[in-house]
């Protein structure tokens, strides 16, 4: 028996939902369990994921036909995720052991994308996604980490496609030395609509994590960023920090950063902020005499803007792979 169609639909007073509602980001009608094809997983096994009480998840549960099992092993994996058909979802399990490296590009042409990811870390993983799917499409996330004794998560994202994006991002450093370093970088263009939801809980004692966001938001996009940073009772010795920036190019698009805090030990570091910005005038003049046309200058500061978000991320494969996606993006902005 699923979960889904018993779940009570979530309130608006919710601030996971409170931007982008249930409503919303569901395919078809809410009554409806919409049939669905299996997003193409290039790596993997078959693999039993069990179901959620959180209805993004359990929905996803619902509709996708099996998950997959990608294990690592000090290795490099580059995993090509495809959504085809109108409705396409999928599951992944990821277990990783030693120093890895897994970089996930999502792309299809489908209308609605549903991905739901359940990480578990020894040692060091740093990740890369990818989000390139069509520009009509509406993409639901949803992901579960858990960053084990003395391992490293780095968590990199570069948000450039779908039309409606809902993300639900959940860290859960469960024990001591457990370490996140997470940056996100969104880009909007026309109407796009970006909504991430980060929370990281800090259950243990010396933990430490990092969260940087920014967006760049042009036309009449929108970028919402939340974020949840939870010190639990007792773990004393954590230290956390995040930090959400936007970056607005048009006097219609829009952008809201909401960082939290909810610390409940009392030796800790925990530090939160979040700014909002049009571009410098100044800085487009001055690249503009230089040869550079409007959006080119444009581009180039966008460039550097959303690339500070992976500060933190030491991997230089991960960072490189995430410039050349977003490099390819604003180059296909500009050419048409």
């Amino acid at each position: 028996m699923k979960n889904y169609p018993e779940l009570p639909l979530p309130s608006r007073s919710d601030s996971l939902w409170r931007y982008t509602s249930w409503k919303k980001i569901h395919p078809t009608k809410i009554e409806e369990m919409p049939k669905s094809a299996p997003i193409s997983f290039s790596e993997g096994e078959d693999f039993d994921i069990a179901d959620s009480t959180e209805i993004a998840r359990s929905f996803i549960h619902s509709i996708s036909d099996s998950g997959k099992k990608v294990t690592l092993k000090d290795e490099n994996l580059d995993l090509d995720l495809e959504s085809v058909g109108s409705i396409a979802s999928g599951e992944l399990y990821i277990e990783s052991t030693g120093d890895s490296t897994l970089k996930i590009r999502l792309h299809g042409e489908s209308k609605w994308t549903g991905l739901r990811i359940i990480g578990d870390v020894t040692g060091s993983l740093s990740v890369a996604v990818l989000n390139e799917i069509s520009d009509d499409c509406n993409f639901l996330r949803c992901d579960d980490w858990k960053v084990n004794r003395d391992s490293i998560l780095e968590l990199a994202t570069l948000s450039v496609g779908g039309n409606l994006n809902k993300s639900d991002i959940r860290i859960d450093l469960n024990s001591k030395g457990s370490d996140l370093r997470c940056g996100i970088a969104s880009n909007g263009n026309g109407k796009r609509n970006d909504d991430h939801h980060i929370e990281i809980q800090h259950s243990v004692g010396f933990t430490t994590s990092s969260l940087v966001m920014h967006a760049s938001c042009d036309g009449s996009s929108r970028s919402i960023g939340t974020g949840m940073l939870k010190i639990c009772e007792g773990a004393d010795g954590s230290d956390a920090g995040q930090v959400f920036r936007n970056l607005l190019l048009s006097e219609k698009s829009r952008a809201e950063a909401i960082p939290g805090l909810e610390v409940l030990a009392d030796d800790v570091k925990a530090a939160h902020g979040a700014a909002s910005a049009p571009i410098d005038k100044e800085q487009i003049y001055y690249l503009s005499s230089r040869g550079l046309s409007s959006q080119e200058s444009s581009s180039l500061i966008v460039e550097g803007f959303l690339m500070d978000a992976f500060r933190h991320v030491k991997n230089p494969d991960v960072v490189q792979s995430l410039r050349n996606g977003l490099l390819n993006h604003l180059n296909e902005i500009i050419t048409g």
